[in-house]
Parts: C-alpha cells; structure tokens; sequence
C-alpha cells in the first residue's frame, strides 16, 4: 500500500537499551498515532539499535509538533532520528558520464512514479545526455573535471547540492573520482554501482577481459561512496549466470542489465529510509 500524505515515518539509529521499543510506542499511542509498519534490530556485534516505523496520526497533530516532543524521548536514548513525510520524495541529483543505460533506467521509473524521488538535475563531466535530459524536462549542468579543475568542480557541485537542498547523489555510471572531503561531506547520501568483476578485472573492457577468463556469471554492487573507492556499505547486490556461448558484447549487454536493477533498487530502498548505516555494513528494512 503507497503511503498517503498523512503518513509519518520515524527512523531511529541508537545504542541498544530496555525500553527503546515500548517508550517509542507509548509515545506515539499518547498522541493518537496509529503504527501502520514497524521494523526494528539489535546488532549484538556492537549493540546498536534500528527502527523505522510508519504512522498516521489520528488526532491532528502536526509534524513540527511531534517532533519537538520526540526530542525528550530521542535525548533519553541518545538516538540519531529523523521523522518525515513518508509520501515526500526525495530531492535528488543524478551524475553521469558517457554510459547512460542507468540514468535511462532511472529516468524512467522516475517518470512511471515507481520510484520516491523528485530528480532536481543531471550534472555531468560530459555533454553526451544533455539532450537526453533536456528532452525529459531535467536540468543539465555540464562540469568538466581535470586534474587541475578538480576542486574548482567540485566546489560547483556542492553549490548546486547545496542551493537545491539535495538528499540524494545517484552515481549513474559517474566515472570521476570524488575527493575524500567530499564524500565525508555527504556521507551515507551518495549511492554508486559497479560491476561485480572488481577487483579482479579493474580498468578498461573488463567484460571483454572475464570473457577471456571464461566467467560464469556476472553482476553489480550498488553501495554508499566513502573514501576507500568501491568498498563502501553495500545496499544491494545481484548475479546473472554466463552461458558458454555468450560473445563479449552479450556479456556487456547482461552487465548493463543487472547494473540497472541493482541501483534502481539501492535507489528505491534508501529513498523510502529503509537502508541504515551500522558501520561499514548496511542494515535494510
């Protein structure tokens, strides 16, 4: 059921504790809010906390107002929370160089409505989709990048995120690598995709190089960026078997295929706040 817009969604990341579940629940019966989904976690590894909950308020009460309440809870345990309009999509900024089977992909399910996010504008270090953008009615900020533009890029970007209000930086086959500031700076908000032959096939044509190898089956990790390049909290992951009689260019064909679902789907999921951070591990509602 897709949530209407008077669904509220509560997430909460905090040390594990007695009481967190039925002081969040007490808190929302006293203001008449009806739970309509709940999840929640307890990492013995480290003792942290997850929850997200969806409820609708029955009595009225306005976001701003349970908010405000909620911090005397939320200080009590030292959560790390967030409480939003579940139906609101996010404001979100697709970046892209020269392969454009992702941002087709996401463009599209974003036009159908199967995906809650609200696409602001498209910036790449190319101007191969800027038509393909315009055409769709999407913004399109041309940013090339040397190395002796880098940062000067970079600081354009963070201005257009930052004027924008962006949630939400899909890396859609983005091939430039972003600075350690940066990715610090908009941690747990910047999802990439790569193929699953790393690391054994780095560099140019790596499915015409597995293809040599013979492999069996190809995929794609759609992950969190962080400064370790690819090695991130992994959201989503999928295979498709190799048959023996598949030519390089199959090969690559089948890679754009799963590419696309793996990040439409990581998109989806962090979209509706169903990913959270635990470390260098996700957990996923």
């Amino acid at each position: 059921m897709k949530p209407d817009d008077t669904t509220l969604l509560l997430t909460i990341t905090c040390p594990d504790a007695i009481g967190i579940v039925a002081n969040v629940s007490h808190f929302l019966a006293e203001r008449q809010c009806n739970i309509v989904e709940s999840a929640q976690f307890e990492d013995q590894t480290n003792n942290m906390f997850f929850m997200r909950v969806a409820f609708v308020p029955e009595s009225g009460i306005s976001l701003n107002d349970l908010e405000t309440a909620f911090a005397t809870v939320a200080d009590k345990h030292d959560m790390q929370w967030q409480m939003t309009q579940q139906s609101k999509p996010m404001r979100t900024l697709i970046m892209v160089s020269k392969f454009g089977h992702c941002l087709n992909d996401i463009v599209f399910r974003h036009e159908v409505k199967s995906l809650p996010i609200d696409i602001r504008m498209v910036v790449s270090n190319h101007l191969t989709f800027e038509k393909f953008s315009t055409d769709n009615g999407l913004p399109y900020h041309h940013i090339p990048v040397t190395a002796e533009t880098k940062a000067e890029a970079e600081q354009r970007l963070i201005d257009l995120i930052e004027s924008e209000g962006i949630e939400l930086i899909i890396l859609a086959r983005y091939m430039q690598v972003l600075s350690d500031e940066f990715c610090a700076r908009y941690a747990g908000r910047i999802i990439n995709i790569h193929h699953s032959l790393l690391p054994s096939f780095k560099g140019a044509k790596p499915y015409h190089r597995a293809y040599e190898r013979g492999v069996k089956m190809v995929g794609a990790t759609a992950h969190y960026v962080t400064a370790d390049l690819d090695e991130g909290p992994i959201i989503e992951q999928n295979v498709t078997p190799v048959r023996h009689n598949m030519l390089p260019d199959e090969l690559v064909a089948k890679g754009r295929e799963v590419e696309t679902t793996v990040l439409s789907h990581a998109v989806q999921l962090h979209a509706e706040r169903r990913v959270f951070l635990n470390g260098k591990r996700t957990v996923i509602f």
